[in-house]
């Protein structure tokens, strides 16, 4: 079985990287943007706000997209997912690393069995993430709790992925990779 391809994609929030994210993921497929492909959101919609974030992501996406709504437990639903889809788009890292912990998990455990997820089957999988260590060191112990968290899950992350790209200002760059 051959192995798919792990991309990362960063970038601060508003960025474009989800849009860049989709786009990319189209471009793996085929030209016509043609494959099964699955979408895993970690964002739990719990207030009008982020459910209208929700809902434009949505209109974004084409009809081929099936969507998977999973906060916390990733790693096995990407196991899963990889034996019938072509490709795996999850967003984002960020949100799911806030759940995790706001729901008192072991985020090093729960990061490492999301890293030997990848390592498994065929299918790519691209993950967007927020880079949240570039701004001001937080005011909280939680706050940079999370920021130091974050680092260390796009560390790890980055290191075994194939492509990484940074986005800003809807521009991407490409930080590792094979340059064509």
């Amino acid at each position: 079985m051959k192995k798919g391809k792990v991309i990362l994609i960063l970038g601060g929030a508003r960025s474009g990287k989800s849009s860049f994210a989709l786009k990319t993921a189209s471009e793996r497929l085929s030209p016509e943007g043609k494959g099964k492909k699955a979408l895993i959101a970690t964002l739990n919609p719990l207030d009008r706000e982020t459910k209208e974030r929700v809902r434009r992501h949505k209109k974004e996406r084409d009809k081929g997209w099936k969507t998977f709504e999973e906060g916390l437990e990733i790693a096995p639903l990407i196991r899963e997912l990889k034996k019938d889809y072509d490709l795996i788009l999850v967003d984002c890292l960020t949100l799911w690393l806030s759940n995790l912990m706001l729901g008192n998990k072991d985020v090093e455990k729960e990061t490492e069995k999301l890293v030997r997820s990848f390592k498994r089957g065929g299918s790519d999988v691209i993950l967007v993430s927020n880079e949240v260590g570039m701004g001001i060191v937080p005011e909280s112990p939680l706050g940079r709790s999370f920021r130091d968290s974050a680092g260390k899950l796009n560390q790890m992350v980055a290191a075994l992925a194939d492509e990484v790209y940074l986005v800003t200002a809807g521009i991407p760059l490409k930080i590792k990779g094979v340059y064509e």
